[in-house]
């Protein structure tokens, strides 16, 4: 990876605060990948050979058992994964594949490794990352136990739309059964809890999810800090 690359890489909390020297290691021995759409990049079982840090595109994390697969997260740039894995030397808990066309950086799980061991600011950084990880299972975990599936998506709609910049319009951007298992429902289930909320302020037509009234559809979401991004 080119020095002139690295400066959005070195702008994550990650590496923010970590000796200069000790993130040139890091990015000396890292090389940056682009991959075509539905590409597998880590296999659940599979020890890790990468840290992976998405620079552009957006990246599934799924897992599969006895027959079926669910969605865990989508995620987008600028993020890692599966740090906890890398850290601790053990087998990937997840799969990750790419939705659209994405640029993957690639650091070795063992320079990570040796980095952690000499650096106090980026194992301090690690240390950060995996609770702020940890805090947002905990949260995805109270959203499935807690709320309906009706909710869940209508939580979902309200934090979409603040990440697109409130514009009382979401796009769904991805298949709407990959964003359906990601909120652990069926695509049948979103399907007619979308045309349930109809009746809580929002309107769908194609790919878009308007937001007619934000009050109604709060009124029935209860977001709440404690659960919600």
């Amino acid at each position: 990876m080119r020095p002139d690359e690295w400066s959005t890489i070195r702008a994550l909390p990650l590496f923010s605060d970590m000796a200069e020297e000790n993130f040139g290691a890091l990015m000396n021995a890292a090389f940056l990948q682009k991959f075509p759409p539905r590409v597998n990049l880590i296999t659940e079982g599979d020890l890790p050979d990468f840290l992976h840090i998405v620079v552009e595109g957006p990246v599934e994390l799924y897992a599969r058992h006895d027959g079926h697969e669910t969605t865990l997260d989508i995620i987008g740039p600028v993020t890692t994964f599966i740090l906890a894995a890398v850290i601790r030397d053990e087998p990937y808990l997840k799969s990750a594949r790419t939705l659209a066309e994405a640029q993957i950086l690639m650091v070795p799980a063992p320079t990570v490794r040796e980095v952690f061991d000499c650096d106090a600011p980026f194992a301090r950084a690690i240390v950060n990352e995996l609770a702020r990880r940890y805090r947002s299972i905990v949260k995805a975990l109270k959203n499935e136990k807690l709320r309906t599936s009706a909710e869940r998506l209508a939580n979902w709609i309200l934090s979409a739309d603040l990440r697109q910049g409130r514009r009382h319009q979401v796009d769904l951007k991805f298949d709407k059964r990959i964003i359906a298992s990601s909120l652990g429902m069926s695509p049948e289930n979103f399907s007619r809890n979308i045309a349930l909320l109809s009746d809580h302020g929002i309107r769908c037509a194609a790919r878009d999810v308007f937001i007619e009234d934000r009050a109604a559809l709060e009124r029935f979401a209860k977001p709440n800090p404690l659960i919600d991004d």
